[in-house]
């Protein structure tokens, strides 16, 4: 059974009030994961750094409309996506689902049915998917980076749905990434703990196997949007494309 207090729940809403009594219901209904953020730039941000389980998106946002920035967060990963709004005809309900959202909700709310919602949708994953509550968890062996997803228990790549081959060392580069998402490695910090060499390795050796992957994962290697180069300091894979 999932554990609720594992799961990751952003609230995004600019109003303030809002998002306390939402925590507060959520905190009572087991979850503590919680995580808020009161504009789109705010919830991209979130995305990029932590893998989101549930999404409680507002529509009407000061910088833009969380229709469109439910798109965006599908860059991201597959989160649960539940809008709370005060647009409430059947035009703004269909435009909703038609952009990627799962589940919606109108203003005023009773926020007991917001938490309602989300234990039954869990329930449903845990009755369609066993592996639920265990997927993106750094304990679980499987990492989920929207276009690609790498499980290290079956030592598998696949992207986009296909499964690619990918040598043993080139394997264990991208599965160090994936387990550290945004952080910034220097070459002689990843040949140290992926080859184990102390040092001692040559700065082709990295750069070489990350081509490797970079040819793998990005849609355009020469233009990577993933496993990004930190000018000076080294590498880092993160969960979508970077905002200038």
């Amino acid at each position: 059974m999932t554990n609720l207090s594992d799961i990751n729940i952003a609230i995004v809403d600019d109003e303030p009030s809002i998002v306390t009594m939402l925590q507060m219901v959520l905190l009572r209904a087991g979850f503590q994961q919680l995580h808020a953020a009161y504009t789109c730039a705010e919830a991209l941000d979130l995305a990029a750094r932590i893998s989101l389980d549930i999404v409680l998106l507002d529509i009407m946002l000061p910088d833009g409309s969380g229709l469109e920035l439910c798109s965006k967060l599908r860059e991201y990963g597959n989160p649960h996506i539940l809008f709370l709004t005060a647009k409430a005809s059947d035009l703004d309900i269909i435009k909703g689902f038609a952009m990627g959202g799962d589940d919606y909700i109108t203003k005023p709310f009773n926020p007991m049915e917001v938490a309602a919602r989300i234990q039954a949708r869990i329930r449903r994953l845990e009755i369609d998917s066993p592996t639920f509550s265990l997927a993106n968890r750094p304990d679980s062996g499987i990492y989920r980076f929207g276009r690609f997803t790498v499980s290290e228990g079956e030592g598998e790549l696949i992207v986009e749905g296909q499964h690619v081959s990918c040598p043993a060392q080139v394997f264990q580069l991208l599965l160090h990434f994936c387990k550290h998402p945004g952080v910034v490695f220097s070459k002689t910090q990843l040949y140290d703990k992926v080859w184990g060499m102390n040092g001692q390795g040559d700065d082709s050796t990295v750069m070489v196997h990350i081509r490797r992957i970079r040819e793998r994962i990005e849609v355009d290697p020469g233009d990577p949007k993933l496993l990004l180069t930190v000018r000076g300091l080294g590498y880092k894979l993160v969960k979508g494309p970077q905002k200038p």
